[in-house]
């Protein structure tokens, strides 16, 4: 845990950097349904971030990806896509990968303690998940589709460090 350097406990959070390859589509998907289960949850000490291993930095969420989380009252529109690198490492608590090749870039940038593959994460100590399906470039059914999928993975992800972040 970070704090936020005036030694108040309050201002103590947890951050969480989910990273895929554009951060256009599956990275701020779940970012965004992080946000909104992390409201639902009332964790105002958790905060959320994305970014891309090869993203081209200020390009908007793609078109399908917005519609698709538009959809179940979620918003994307104010997103624009970031790099990763080694200050957003510096900044996460942990850091979520959508597939087993964003973890070597993490590990690049120094994350190599701190991350971990999102579908593993969600599984727990003794499971192994599945990489999050890459959408770009499909029909909005394949949007939803990963969306459906990483909804049930953050909120996964979130009931697992429950233990450790429930207010």
């Amino acid at each position: 845990m970070q704090s936020d350097g005036r030694g108040d406990p309050a201002g103590t959070t947890f951050n969480i950097l989910f990273v895929c390859t554009g951060n256009t589509c599956r990275s701020p998907m779940a970012e965004a349904i992080a946000r909104d289960e992390l409201e639902r949850r009332g964790w105002k000490h958790v905060q959320v971030a994305s970014a891309g291993t090869a993203a081209l930095p200020g390009d908007s969420a793609s078109e399908h990806a917005v519609a698709v989380l538009h959809s179940r009252g979620v918003s994307l529109a104010a997103h624009r896509s970031r790099a990763l690198g080694p200050d957003l490492v510096d900044w996460a608590d942990l850091i979520l990968t959508m597939g087993p090749g964003h973890l070597d870039a993490v590990a690049r940038a120094g994350g190599e303690e701190k991350m971990a593959l999102l579908g593993d994460f969600a599984a727990g100590a003794d499971g192994a998940g599945s990489a999050v399906r890459d959408p770009f470039g499909g029909p909005e059914s394949v949007y939803e589709e990963t969306s459906r999928q990483l909804a049930e993975l953050v909120q996964r992800a979130l009931d697992r460090l429950a233990p450790i972040l429930h207010p």
